[in-house]
């Protein structure tokens, strides 16, 4: 057997089994999808990062000066007619996510975001602020040392910084003060939302969960919610319940995607594109203008030009002035070069491995891609959405 017909066995065989395994692939539920009810919730509060080295907000920011009066009025001090210089101190934004089942006195993250003029937070310390839910109740309250990423330092004639520097975090910076009701125990149902919505794999979900699971019901509503009737053994064990379900594995199927990202000349394929029968060829013009500054210098003891002498033209194009006169000219060269690229024959159904070898066989570029592509796409011939970010 000859080494070219081999090495083709080989390709075939590799590309045969890459195409398998990408077929039976499998995730497992808490990994694709969440329970229906079951999610985040953010919070947000306005507070003040004090103890800044000259960095904070400026004079300019009448409401730092009006927060930091307030803050000092609810401390016992009278803050009437007197003028505050806030450079030591930020007003921020904090914001947080409060988990789901949190409960009191549980400690979360906290993000700091100036919102004023301040060029650092490095070593601020957050005052206590409450944090706010989207209805407007306290849910936790945020106090602690700021860390920032990075720093800034400067003068009058320049500065360097690295990062950035207005925004901070607070590890386990907020408490909980007031947990979420949930009615978790008391389900009758349950519903498993795929994070990205596809029917063939909401299909796979409920075939796992019936094959898997007995003594519920799943039906299918849509492309991206399995519901999930609970019948009376599971009463009081719904935990148990979801713990079984969002460890179930589900083969995971997905449309024909290319993401194109011109700005970075970034081409993302997805293993279901395929293409038509299409010859490709691809290449480019460059044109190339360059110019060059020629000066004539006239000859030593040459006699000077005459005032108000008339040029003399001693050359297309070139004039000179009677006498001896330094003249300067200008030659320009333009050069046209375009690459010759061969035709490539694209198979009909082939896979994205191939398509790649063949389209590197003409040496085209990421950014080179992004222009067949979507040429490809235009003539009709690529079975793939195509996605521009």
């Amino acid at each position: 057997m000859k080494a070219g017909t081999i090495f083709k066995s080989i390709f075939i065989f590799i590309t045969v089994t890459a195409v398998v395994v990408s077929s039976g692939y499998a995730a497992r539920l808490k990994d694709i999808a969440s329970i229906g009810g079951v999610r985040d919730n953010q919070l947000i509060g306005y507070g003040l990062v004090v103890g800044l080295d000259g960095t904070g907000d400026s004079i300019k920011n009448g409401f730092t000066a009006q927060t930091l009066a307030n803050m000092l009025s609810n401390q016992g001090l009278s803050m009437k007619d007197k003028t505050l210089k806030s450079e030591n101190v930020a007003a921020v934004m904090v914001t947080a996510k409060l988990p789901p089942f949190a409960k009191i006195g549980t400690r979360i993250d906290v993000m700091i975001s100036s919102i004023g003029d301040a060029d650092s937070l490095l070593g601020g310390t957050l005052l206590m602020t409450p944090l706010r839910g989207a209805d407007n109740k306290i849910y936790a309250v945020a106090q602690g040392p700021v860390t920032v990423g990075g720093f800034s330092a400067g003068g009058t004639g320049g500065g360097v910084s690295k990062n950035h520097p207005t925004v901070g975090r607070i590890t386990n910076g907020a408490f909980v003060e007031r947990e979420l009701w949930y009615d978790f125990d008391k389900r009758k149902k349950l519903t498993v939302n795929l994070r990205n919505p596809d029917f063939t794999t909401c299909e796979r979900v409920a075939e796992s969960i019936r094959a898997r699971v007995s003594d519920v019901e799943a039906r299918l509503i849509d492309s991206s919610s399995v519901e999930i009737q609970i019948k009376d053994s599971f009463n009081g064990s719904i935990v148990s319940l979801v713990s079984r379900i969002e460890n179930l594995d589900a083969a995971v199927d997905s449309a024909a995607v290319v993401v194109l990202n011109e700005k970075t000349g970034t081409v993302v394929m997805g293993n279901n594109v395929r293409i038509s029968t299409v010859a490709v060829a691809h290449g480019n013009l460059s044109i190339q203008i360059t110019e060059k500054q020629n000066v004539s210098q006239p000859l030593p003891f040459s006699p000077a030009a005459p005032a108000g002498g008339t040029p003399v033209e001693v050359d297309e194009g070139v004039t000179m002035a009677p006498g001896g006169h330094t003249v300067v000219t200008t030659d320009t060269s333009v050069n046209v070069s375009e690459e010759k690229k061969k035709l490539v024959l694209v198979p009909e159904g082939i896979t994205i491995q191939e398509v790649v070898s063949a389209l590197n066989a003409i040496g085209v570029s990421s950014r080179d891609l992004i222009v067949i592509l979507q040429t490809i796409k235009a003539a009709g011939a690529l079975q793939a959405d195509l996605v521009i970010i």
